[in-house]
């Protein structure tokens, strides 16, 4: 069977009980990067005791996944398997969709167990109080499909959650300050590590703050939605724009639900 397992986003002791028992039963480990797996193995080891009789370690991240996957058996998985990314939740910003899709594919039983993820506890702590958000991840770095991206989120009405890197979060909130100087923001960096640290203020303000601050370490950005400003963004609006089909195809996902791949696919055959 196969368990995709989240680890902790900071705090070793944000490990589950769970997670713990089943490492210490694992046969084969599947590692976003297996440096930093058996890394958080010897942590455990010298925490909380755990010792594992893992076979085999392989590597399975974002730019291999596919070829990895080709190559596997699928009776491999009558053993205990576990994927684990390096932090947070497998699948949600991170690899392991594919390797969903594969299992599913092929009947094997699996199983995706609850644990940290940075985009919700954020959420949680933002004080915003709406049910309803959106949730883009790491926005794309080419400019024009970034302001493209940037420009949909603030129109959209909704809280929306964004993922950045420390050597670009001066950029992005820059970015927004150009479009919305009074835009509301809560961003939050290192989440459960020593120092975590936020902001909720006006993104002309954050930026302000953002000139002295020390802005090491990963960052969540929530852009709070302006009520009464849903825009009626449509399928043809998103089809217009001059950016690349892959885009376009996240775009239209968000409106429509549909699965990213099922709309590129019919992109590419327009």
């Amino acid at each position: 069977m196969l368990y995709f397992v989240p680890t902790p986003i900071g705090n070793i002791q944000d490990i589950s009980l769970r997670t713990v028992e089943l490492l210490q039963n694992a046969d084969i480990l599947l590692c976003e990067d297996t440096r930093v797996t058996k890394k958080l193995l010897a942590l455990l080891g010298k925490k909380f005791g755990l010792s594992h009789h893992v076979e085999k370690f392989y590597s399975l991240h974002s730019h291999n996944e596919e070829s990895v996957i080709d190559k596997l058996d699928s009776e491999m998985f009558k053993k205990t398997v576990l994927y684990l990314s390096d932090a947070g939740m497998p699948c949600i910003s991170d690899p392991g969709v594919k390797l969903i899709r594969y299992v599913q594919q092929n009947g094997i039983e699996y199983e995706v167990l609850p644990g940290a993820n940075a985009a919700v506890t954020a959420y949680a702590s933002s004080g915003f109080e709406e049910k309803e958000f959106l949730f883009f991840g790491f926005l794309p770095h080419k400019k024009t499909e970034r302001k493209n991206s940037l420009q949909y989120i603030l129109n959209s009405g909704y809280n929306t959650i964004l993922y950045e890197a420390p050597h670009r979060i001066k950029k992005l909130i820059n970015e927004i300050k150009d479009i919305d100087k009074d835009r509301v923001l809560f961003v939050q960096k290192e989440i459960s590590k020593l120092h975590q640290k936020w902001f909720k203020q006006s993104a002309a303000n954050i930026a302000k703050l953002f000139e002295t601050q020390n802005l090491k370490g990963e960052w969540v950005v929530i852009i709070k939605g302006k009520k009464g400003q849903i825009s009626n963004i449509t399928k043809d609006d998103i089809l217009a724009l001059e950016i690349p089909k892959k885009q376009k195809a996240k775009l239209l996902n968000k409106i429509t639900g549909r699965n990213i791949k099922d709309i590129y696919e019919e992109l590419i055959d327009c």
